[in-house]
């Protein structure tokens, strides 16, 4: 705002001394005729006529001068080197007495205050005089009576004299005034440069510093930048990285790098080089000790919270395998007392062992799924691939569940090709990704409710879809599920559970090299798409070569 105000300023006094120069020029000029005529020394004629010619640019560029647009000013100028043309051409042309006025389109052109008309001004003058030493040579012009040429070369002489010097005086104080203006403005923008808080360097492409503004580095100045090299402020194990930012920033534009000060080698320094030009590039040096140390902060918590994840994912993982061997003899024994082995028992005793080993088999599920998750977030699991028709495995699965989907009233449909499907992945994870998912979905699928797997290739591309008609997952669930622990659904359906399937499932694939996708909308189902590139391509057979006869020579 204080920028605009001024140069508003400067505007309206700009236009308020063109248009009282003018004013003043046909004052003059009007008044010099009105004394003349008064004294009889001038008669209508071609010298009146003249006297008139002079005031109508000055009172016409009074009015342009008020606009203050560009083409009213040039517009101005060359009407008064037309009408210093026509006087002079009346009054003699060049051996006449206001001839010295083709010097007033300079003079207009000089009180606008502005530099930049002067060459129009310049150019508008010599045209004039050009036009009236033409008109001198080819025409017959009036030559005024000796005394009335002595007053007309007066007052041509002393208006050109003073409103020429008038506004050369006003343009050299204009000037004055723009090159004062310019000196604050540099000197506030060194000002500016030499406290703004990053070292700010002008550096040709061989690493040479021209200039350095700003705050230097701890232990340097920014004048003992000016003049060295990069290099010779860089440690020298940097230096190479250094210079080749210094060629990344000529061919690519800009760069970063940081390096140790050759003064301090606990320091730590960070250089923005971009380019300005071909032999010019333009760098930002800022002390980065301190995000160092926030970045060194950052990544010592990142590796504790990653040791204390695999000390959390060990500690699972041995909690689980001790968990098994105790569980394993739960279930043995509640299986013992199920099948009568040792004798009978009554009916109230069997229902209890068969709670037992239900509930024994739905805790081993559990512990099973929490000891491949810690080895999968301990990047302990490893794959046993081997060959083997993926249909085999996905079958296994739809016969173990089926059983459980008659009882939940749960048409449980498998869709699987009539060619073999021959994978090389492993088979207990293959397994246990169509398990997780048919149990998935029938946790969600009510009764009369339908689900359908299908398996199919393409190419190396192995896809097991599982689809049902249940009650579908929300937007906002669908965003949390697939992270270990992360569970759907209302509070019953949460405790069937502990969300490690589809978290599971996503796992096998992607050490598979695959992924796992849900699509799924409330009250429209739920569709998991498993890919995994671990088809084996059919061998092709080769074509038999006929057999050629050879005779005997």
């Amino acid at each position: 705002m204080p920028y605009r105000r001024t140069s508003s300023r400067r505007a309206r006094r700009g236009k308020a001394f063109g248009v009282f120069w003018r004013l003043g020029w046909a004052m003059a000029v009007g008044l010099a005729a009105v004394v003349l005529l008064a004294a009889g020394r001038i008669s209508a004629g071609p010298e009146l006529a003249a006297l008139v010619t002079a005031v109508i640019p000055a009172l016409v560029g009074a009015g342009l001068a008020l606009t203050g647009s560009a083409g009213a000013r040039r517009a101005d100028i060359v009407l008064w080197g037309l009408a210093a043309a026509v006087a002079a051409q009346m009054t003699g042309g060049a051996a006449g007495p206001l001839a010295i006025w083709c010097l007033a389109p300079l003079a207009a052109a000089a009180s606008f205050r502005r530099a930049n008309l002067l060459a129009l001004g310049v150019a508008c003058s010599v045209t004039a005089a050009g036009l009236v030493a033409m008109g001198s040579l080819l025409l017959p012009l009036p030559a005024p009576e000796p005394q009335l040429a002595t007053w007309l070369s007066l007052l041509a002489l002393s208006t050109t004299a003073v409103g020429t010097g008038a506004a050369l005086v006003a343009l050299q104080g204009e000037s004055r005034r723009q090159m004062r203006q310019r000196d604050e403005a540099e000197l506030s923008l060194r000002e500016m440069l030499d406290h703004q808080p990053q070292l700010l360097l002008g550096v040709y492409p061989g690493g040479r510093i021209l200039e350095a503004y700003g705050a230097a580095p701890v232990g340097f100045t920014a004048r003992e930048f000016v003049g060295r090299n990069l290099s010779e402020i860089v440690s020298p194990d940097d230096r190479p990285a250094v210079e080749e930012a210094l060629q990344v920033a000529v061919s690519e534009g800009s760069v970063e790098v940081a390096f140790i000060p050759a003064h301090d080698p606990q320091g730590w320094c960070a250089l923005n080089l971009k380019r300005m030009s071909s032999i010019r590039i333009a760098g930002a040096v800022r002390d980065a000790r301190a995000q160092r140390a926030r970045e060194q902060d950052l990544e010592h918590a990142r590796e504790t919270a990653e040791r204390q994840n695999a000390g959390k994912s060990r500690f699972l993982a041995n909690m689980s395998h001790e968990l098994r061997t105790p569980l394993n003899a739960i279930m043995g024994f509640s299986d013992i007392m199920r099948q009568r082995l040792f004798g009978p028992m009554s009916d109230r005793y069997i229902e209890y062992a068969d709670l037992i080993h239900e509930s024994g088999s739905h805790l081993l599920e559990l512990i099973n799924d929490i000891l491949d998750m810690s080895k999968i977030e301990a990047e302990r699991y490893e794959l046993a691939r081997e060959g083997f028709d993926a249909r085999e495995a996905v079958t296994a699965v739809l016969r173990l569940m089926r059983g459980q989907a008659d009882r939940a009233g749960v048409v449980l449909r498998g869709v699987l090709p009539a060619e073999p499907l021959e994978a090389d992945a492993d088979r207990r994870a293959l397994k246990q990704i169509a398990l997780n998912l048919i149990s998935n979905a029938l946790k969600f699928t009510p009764r009369n409710g339908a689900i359908t797997v299908t398996l199919e290739g393409s190419g190396n591309v192995l896809e097991l879809i599982v689809q049902d008609t249940g009650v579908g997952i929300s937007p906002e669930d669908l965003e949390r599920l697939g992270r270990p622990f992360e569970q759907a659904g209302d509070a019953s359906q949460k405790a069937a559970g502990a969300g490690l399937g589809l978290s599971l499932v996503r796992a096998f694939a992607r050490l598979h090299g695959g992924e796992m996708t849900i699509e799924s909308a409330l009250g429209e189902g739920t569709t998991v798409t498993v890919r995994m590139p671990v088809l084996v391509p059919a061998p092709v057979e080769a074509e038999p070569v006929p057999a050629v006869a050879c005779s005997e020579a």
